[in-house]
């Protein structure tokens, strides 16, 4: 399985989309459909019914899923774009504007 360019806990900025260039931090990834959730980005209303976690129930505010293509990776400051290296026998993310090693 290939690595991810984009992880839980990467600060990203939106390309694309009604939430074009804003920021967030990723909340959570998911591999097989191709999506993040980011922190504060494309919120929808969502009608809960009561439960015992939420006992009056309610319209809530809450994230829903942006397409993983639709977001970059904010290193330093900047959005760039992530490539792969072997650092020995271990591979690293890079920044494709600067060539550091991200993590």
């Amino acid at each position: 399985m290939s690595s991810l360019k984009i992880r839980k806990g990467d600060t990203v900025k939106v390309i694309a989309g009604k939430d074009c260039n804003s920021e967030g931090k990723v909340i959570s990834v998911d591999a097989k459909k191709g999506k993040v959730i980011v922190e504060g980005v494309n919120m929808i209303t969502k009608h809960a019914k009561p439960s015992q976690a939420n006992p009056n129930g309610g319209i809530v505010q809450r994230e829903a899923p942006i397409d993983i293509s639709n977001v970059m990776l904010v290193f330093k400051g900047k959005a760039t774009r992530v490539g792969f290296r072997m650092d020995g026998d271990k591979k690293v993310r890079i920044a494709k504007s600067t060539g550091e090693v991200i993590d």
